[in-house]
């Protein structure tokens, strides 16, 4: 049987049908599914810089904009 190829033998020469994506049927925990995101719903955020150096004209006062890393709500601050 030259020719004939068995699934280990074509495995071996790496022309072997591609491994199917495992996919998980459970149902997330309400732990798992809100994670991160109760702290921002009772407005501890985690703010990071976005941009520095905006300088507002009418006030004359640097602008510092800042945007949460979890939630993405953005809030602004004049220093």
């Amino acid at each position: 049987m030259t020719g004939c190829t068995t699934l280990s033998g074509s495995a071996d020469q790496g022309n072997a049908w591609p491994m199917a994506k495992i996919l998980s049927f459970k149902k997330p925990s309400p732990k798992e599914k809100n994670q991160g995101k109760t702290l921002c719903l009772h407005d501890f955020h985690k703010w990071a810089v976005v941009s520095e150096r905006k300088f507002d004209v009418r006030q004359g006062k640097l602008v510092t904009c800042y945007r949460c890393q979890r939630c993405g709500k953005e809030k602004t601050e004049l220093t």
